[in-house]
């Protein structure tokens, strides 16, 4: 599965009455793998930034009048994005820009050419209710190093938000059975009974391929709590019994 984590850089807060895209990233992800496959482009939007928004991207407008206007990047943003699942911080801010810079072109909006958005804002606020759930506070909450993120940056930001949707969405949440279907109880406060042994279940072995995705999720668990984790203890232990026996 291809995803792309993406974020802009804007020249203040509403893209109807005038504010441009300045600053567009892109980090891709597949099969919850970084491929080093990124896009980025600083964009002239032929007019000044707000001065809040400056102090927070501080991309000048001086900066920004040899760069490229949106026209000359939209086909190429346009392609990238094509039939991959966004994954955006405040999903309707960012989206809402791009869907008015391609209109003003022609072009179709956002959900027609990708495959797909994760609003990680939602997700977060579901995870952490009643939280700041901003992107520096997600960082710290997951142990995700931003001490040199001291302006905000289209690229920069994507790759933190990369980091913090893999953390987010790292743990199982559910295990679940359908095929028994539900019993009757045989009365208040009983559970349901089943017979396990008329059971008839099939052993799947692992291939290759999801053998080898197991382990690069162990690595990631490793390098998130900075060490070896319980999962990777697990297996080395269980050899260890096999092997004695």
């Amino acid at each position: 599965m291809r995803q792309l984590v993406l974020d802009t850089e804007t020249t203040g807060l509403n893209a109807r009455t005038g504010d441009r895209i300045i600053e567009i990233g892109c980090v891709e992800l597949v099969n919850r793998r970084l491929t080093g496959n990124n896009l980025h482009f600083y964009v002239n939007p032929g007019r000044d930034s707000d001065p809040g928004a400056l102090a927070v991207h501080g991309l000048t407008t001086e900066f920004l009048s040899d760069k490229p206007k949106f026209a000359d990047i939209a086909h190429e943003l346009r392609d990238f994005v094509a039939g991959a699942e966004l994954i955006i911080h405040n999903a309707p801010f960012d989206v809402g820009f791009m869907d008015v810079e391609f209109a003003l072109l022609g072009m179709p909006c956002v959900k027609d050419v990708c495959g797909g958005v994760i609003d990680t804002l939602v997700n977060a606020k579901q995870m952490f209710p009643g939280k700041r759930n901003s992107l520096d506070a997600l960082c710290d909450r997951f142990g995700i190093s931003n001490a040199h993120r001291t302006l905000h940056g289209a690229l920069l930001d994507s790759e933190l938000l990369a980091e913090v949707y893999l953390a987010m969405t790292r743990g199982q949440e559910s295990l679940v059975i359908d095929m028994l279907g539900e019993m009757p109880t045989s009365g208040p406060g009983h559970a349901p009974r089943i017979a396990l042994d008329d059971l008839q279940l099939p052993v799947l072995l692992a291939s290759e391929e999801e053998l080898s995705a197991h382990f690069a999720a162990l690595d990631d668990l490793d390098k998130a709590v900075k060490g070896t984790s319980v999962w990777r203890i697990e297996t080395v232990i269980d050899a260890q019994i096999s092997a004695a026996r």
